[in-house]
């Protein structure tokens, strides 16, 4: 199997081609249809996953925690864990296929690759990073501060949603959020046009979070 988009990757690049080659022989390729589930509470597979293409939405009941494209990682929830659920719902917004390398496998990784240890370490930091960022949006005390989180949170200038898939991302109402939006506008830390919400002052946006840490 050659996967040009895993060559240079930051948690698999640097394993050398010997153990690289054993390790494609034994990881399995998963395809899944628009719509259809990749992972589940009940429906999940022991192993490393890897997106080689398509997009797909990772929720933990209705809360949206990221949007997976090729390249990205998933399943380290589930590899040394032995729960007998997947804490999240992973769900293929496009046809997509996932390659996923069995525990076994990134065992041998990690003993005998001192490089994909290292990287494997750095991959769970900055997910650890991640969730805390996360737990912290959807923890804001406030409409103000929850919709300010989320919006650094997601990392972009730039955003495109309706506000009933926003509303129901943070759990508020319509009339609530837009309490929300008038704040943060009025504060000059985004700007609304349509269903696009564009971050002018990332800096306002923490601002607003301080300030709700201090009411609170």
């Amino acid at each position: 199997m050659d996967m040009p988009i895993l060559r240079g990757h930051p948690l698999l690049g640097r394993i050398e081609p010997p153990l690289w080659d054993w390790t494609l022989e034994a990881a399995d390729l998963l395809t899944v249809a628009k719509g259809g589930v990749v992972y589940g509470p009940g429906r999940f597979r022991r192993c490393l996953g890897v997106v080689l293409r398509g997009r797909i939405e990772v929720r933990r009941e209705s809360i949206l925690m990221a949007t997976l494209s090729a390249g990205d990682v998933f399943g380290a929830a589930a590899l040394f864990n032995d729960g007998g659920d997947y804490p999240t719902t992973l769900t293929a917004l496009s046809p997509c296929q996932t390659l996923l390398i069995p525990q076994e496998c990134v065992r041998r990784l990690l003993r005998e690759c001192p490089a994909f240890a290292e990287d494997y370490a750095a991959y769970l930091s900055g997910r650890i990073q991640f969730l805390s960022q996360r737990l912290e949006a959807v923890s804001a005390p406030s409409a103000e501060g929850k919709l300010a989180r989320y919006l650094l949170s997601v990392g972009d200038k730039e955003l495109t949603l309706s506000a009933t898939q926003l509303g129901r991302r943070l759990g508020m109402g319509r009339a609530t959020l837009y309490r929300a939006f008038e704040a943060l506008e009025g504060a000059g830390a985004i700007a609304r046009t349509g269903k696009t919400i564009r971050v002018l002052r990332p800096e306002a946006l923490e601002e607003a979070i301080s300030e709700n840490r201090k009411e609170s």
